[in-house]
């Protein structure tokens, strides 16, 4: 189970730095600031997309480990199981997070991110920690 905890703490904070790393290249000009923030209707579209994706993944997100046949898998193979879906969780806030920093800049919206920082909020109940690989284990 240790193992399996390092790669999803691994897989975390590599898609956290990811973020920050683009956050930093927006604000120090290395990705082209506010390239598309003439074109209105490509903005709602790419704005709508993001929006569905967010409020979808969150709550799928948080409640995966909830679901019938994850949580039989997780009793039935465990770390491998763990690993499966922690990586899926992970995926399923870090993804939509990257993805609204980087348009936050391309489009200079403020609602990319504002749905940035709420995925960040987010990340903190998903934090792979030891304890909650465990009880993640027992349920």
């Amino acid at each position: 189970m240790d193992r399996v905890q390092k790669i999803l703490m691994t897989a975390f904070w590599i898609g956290v730095v990811l973020s920050v790393a683009t956050a930093l290249a927006g604000e120090l000009n290395w990705i082209p600031v506010g390239a598309f923030q003439g074109n209105a209707e490509m903005e709602f579209v790419v704005l709508t997309a993001m929006e569905l994706l967010t409020l979808a993944m969150i709550p799928l997100a948080l409640r995966l480990f909830k679901f019938k046949k994850v949580k039989q898998e997780l009793h039935e193979k465990r770390d491998q199981a763990l690993l499966k879906w922690g990586i899926c969780r992970l995926d399923m806030l870090l993804f939509p997070l990257f993805l609204n920093v980087a348009l936050y800049y391309f489009f200079a919206n403020n609602s990319f991110g504002i749905m940035a920082l709420i995925l960040c909020c987010c990340l903190v109940f998903v934090y792979p920690s030891k304890s909650r690989c465990r009880a993640e284990l027992e349920v």
